[in-house]
């Protein structure tokens, strides 16, 4: 592999790595779809209950990564896909053990009434509530990236072989089409379901809203897929002409 392909290699999968790590903490906070486009509660019937588009926040970051996949999968195959999927498991799990460790670390007596007059009375129960996921989230989330991820790798691969390395939008597609499916409802099942006694009337409204919203980003995310590919032929061919 040359000097271009390793430079290029980390330049992906640090951006990768980056933007899952940003997706497990961020997803925390959950936001309205209908609120911040300006657009009225959906509030419709689904499985059971009321839907409306509340998503957690790291849905803003997943189809990005999502796109990674697909451009890493594209260039350096199934292996490159599987060793940043398992490495970047490996850190959101370090990332979870610093953190717990620092909500346990006792706090200057000063720090948990200092931000009263912005309305946080207490800052450590801040900090924890934002930063303290439950062992069951995270467990969730962690498997269902995993899955997503190599349920991803292995179909963009049998798409590319059944086309000869045309319609990369189609194998991009698809691939997502499943691994996002999958992704949306488990992480929800392992997390809420079974570790916080959710109905699966809930699981199944919000995990269709979580499904539709990225599959609906990644789609749109098809012409940067493009540009991205197009970008990476145009630096990788002035080293090697031949490249496809």
């Amino acid at each position: 592999m040359n000097t271009k392909r390793q430079k290029l290699f980390i330049i992906l999968g640090g951006f990768f790595i980056l933007n899952a790590m940003l997706a497990e903490f961020i997803g925390v906070k959950i936001i309205s779809l209908e609120a911040n486009m300006g657009w009225q509660l959906f509030n419709i019937s689904l499985f059971g209950s009321i839907f409306s588009f509340d998503l957690t926040a790291g849905v803003i970051l997943w189809p990005v990564v999502f796109v990674m996949t697909d451009i890493i999968n594209e260039h350096f195959g199934i292996r490159g896909v599987k060793f940043l999927s398992w490495l970047t498991s490996a850190l959101i799990v370090y990332a979870f053990i610093i953190v717990y460790l620092v909500i346990n670390l006792a706090p200057a007596t000063w720090w948990p009434n200092s931000q009263t007059e912005q309305g946080v009375p207490d800052m450590q129960l801040a900090f924890k509530a934002i930063f303290g996921q439950g062992l069951w989230i995270i467990i969730g989330s962690l498997i269902s990236f995993m899955v997503g991820q190599l349920l991803d790798a292995m179909i963009f691969q049998k798409i590319k072989k059944m086309f000869a390395d045309k319609m990369l939008w189609l194998r991009a597609t698809v691939s997502t089409l499943f691994s996002q499916f999958i992704d949306s409802y488990l992480v929800l099942f392992i997390a809420f379901y079974i570790g916080n006694n959710w109905s699966m009337q809930q699981v199944l409204a919000i995990g269709t809203g979580n499904y539709i919203y990225k599959f609906c980003i990644a789609l749109l995310m098809i012409p940067l897929l493009y540009g991205v590919h197009w970008g990476i032929k145009k630096y990788l061919e002035k080293d090697n002409p031949a490249i496809d």
